[in-house]
């Protein structure tokens, strides 16, 4: 990522001054998520105790369902936190591509030709998108909530509403209206 001066903007935001052909980048991370994913170890690590330490004298149908359910219980709460620790969002000239988690994955790219609005939003919560994570919502649309605080809503052509939480929303704003040709951003 390039550092580029900064200047305030009439609209009182940030503003960038970003030659063409340059990349925005942006993160949100959420250290609570690593809390969770502990939890999901635990799990994980008594299923594998059960199946190693365990008397087989009850029967091999119920302590294998307890194994079983231990360790698939274990290995989803550590993969469904850790996609979810941090989300990285980069614009450049064709699109905005959200990748979560270490690996990436989900991966959403929204090309800016899709894009007839950009909004910041500054207080996103989890508790309006049903928790953390890759959320639908019919009344509100997609988002990608890892952490509350700032985000950036677009509005896309087809009426739907895509929502990603990140750090310098606004800049991200600023630089998909710019890209889009949208105009400044409002107050």
């Amino acid at each position: 990522m390039r550092d580029f001066p900064r200047a305030d903007d009439a609209d009182g935001l940030p503003s960038e001054s970003v030659p063409t052909g340059t990349t925005w980048h942006g993160r949100a991370t959420n250290r609570a998520q690593w809390l969770l994913s502990a939890s999901g170890a635990a799990f994980l690590a008594l299923g594998i105790e059960l199946a190693v330490d365990s008397s087989w004298m009850h029967g091999i149908v119920p302590l294998a369902m307890s194994v079983v359910g231990c360790v698939a219980v274990g290995l989803l709460v550590i993969f469904g936190t850790l996609a979810f620790v941090h989300v990285a969002v980069k614009v450049d000239d064709h699109a905005l591509e959200v990748r979560c988690g270490h690996i990436g994955l989900p991966r959403r790219r929204i090309p800016l030709a899709h894009v007839v609005g950009a909004e910041l939003d500054p207080r996103v919560t989890p508790r309006q998108w049903g928790g953390w994570g890759y959320r639908w919502r019919p009344e509100q649309g997609m988002a990608v909530v890892v952490r509350r605080g700032e985000a950036v809503v677009l509005r896309l052509g087809d009426g739907r509403t895509f929502t990603v939480t990140v750090d310098d929303a606004a800049g991200a704003v600023r630089e998909i209206r710019r890209r889009c040709g949208l105009g400044p951003v409002g107050p």
